[in-house]
């Protein structure tokens, strides 16, 4: 018989925001289940870039992934939020008096007394280099989980996004070479990045994609086409990252019953959506100025949990108080 899980505030997606969410939650007395289909908290962070630099979260002036997520996660354990890991957020329907029910890939049920989705971008896989293809994991790779794996490496860099500009610049203290490639002259990373990598003695070549991989069980060579030219560069590479995006998925989620706007969910003031008792916060939802931070979606998933509150409780104030009133 599948085991049912009976909590106030059922969140979906323990990345950054899900972990304060459950904070949140916890805060106002709130019981809290927490469910991500990657076996870990941190989301895209754990998964991606657990030793990239982040810096855009108040009063936190640089701090490795890794340690963002040890210490939102440390802060949501106050509260001893249960975690079902490695399980996916499979379907959505209502009980009687309106309690939104979900199952999970393991057959496992959640009966919530309301929804948080904050499953980020949803699930996620890497856009492919189209060279080389059958190197990976012998040189080519997509992710950079440890970077001292780099070490006194000759390494390319693939993209002109914010994660290919990031990885060549956090690359470049530990290894042999990094040359960054981009298929264009202008780059999609933040403008203050693009001044930095520009001064770092990366070496970059622009207008160019890479046209094939060589080496001998592992990646050892890279031709690089660059626009103009009749013959390829040819670089020597002991590791090629390719860093050109993601392509996201909503998957079951698009059959809960809210509004989309493509890969994202329609959410008011409130942060609720279309589905009754349904919240959602993060990267995931869309509405009208919407900035995609981090720090904008620990507002939000704030946001989300109080009108939750209220909801199952009208009697109580949306405003919770602050922590410092707590003692």
């Amino acid at each position: 018989m599948a085991e049912t899980v009976t909590t106030d505030i059922l969140i979906v997606g323990a990345g950054p925001v899900g972990l304060f969410g459950a904070y949140t939650a916890g805060f106002r007395g709130l019981s809290t289940v927490l469910v991500d289909a990657l076996p870990q908290c941190g989301g895209q962070i754990t998964a991606l870039y657990p030793e990239k630099e982040i810096r855009d979260i108040a009063a936190v002036p640089g701090a490795l992934g890794r340690e963002v997520v040890a210490a939102l996660k440390a802060q949501a354990d106050a509260f001893e939020p249960v975690y079902l890991l490695g399980r996916e957020a499979i379907s959505l329907a209502h009980s009687p008096d309106g309690r939104p029910i979900v199952t999970l890939s393991d057959g496992t049920v959640v009966d919530a007394g309301a929804v948080i989705v904050t499953a980020g971008i949803g699930t996620f896989t890497p856009r492919t280099l189209p060279a080389g293809e059958e190197f990976l994991d012998r040189g080519l790779s997509y992710f950079v989980p440890d970077p001292q794996e780099h070490a006194d490496r000759d390494v390319l860099v693939v993209g002109g996004g914010d994660s290919a500009v990031d990885w060549a610049l956090a690359l470049r203290k530990i290894a042999r070479s990094v040359t960054l490639v981009h298929r264009r002259s202008a780059f999609r990373a933040h403008a203050a990045s693009v001044r930095e990598l520009h001064d770092s003695g990366v070496e970059i070549i622009t207008d160019a994609q890479v046209e094939s991989l060589y080496g001998n069980g592992v990646v050892q060579q890279a031709h690089v086409r660059i626009d103009g030219q009749s013959d390829p560069r040819v670089l020597p590479v002991d590791a090629v990252v390719a860093a050109l995006g993601f392509i996201s998925n909503l998957g079951p989620l698009t059959e809960w019953g809210m509004d989309l706007d493509r890969r994202t969910i329609v959410v008011d003031s409130r942060m609720q959506t279309t589905a009754s008792r349904v919240y959602a916060a993060g990267d995931i939802t869309s509405y009208t100025g919407k900035v995609r931070l981090m720090s904008v979606g620990f507002g939000e998933v704030a946001t989300a949990v109080n009108n939750a509150a209220v909801s199952l409780d009208p009697t109580l104030s949306l405003f919770p108080g602050h922590s410092t009133d707590a003692g």
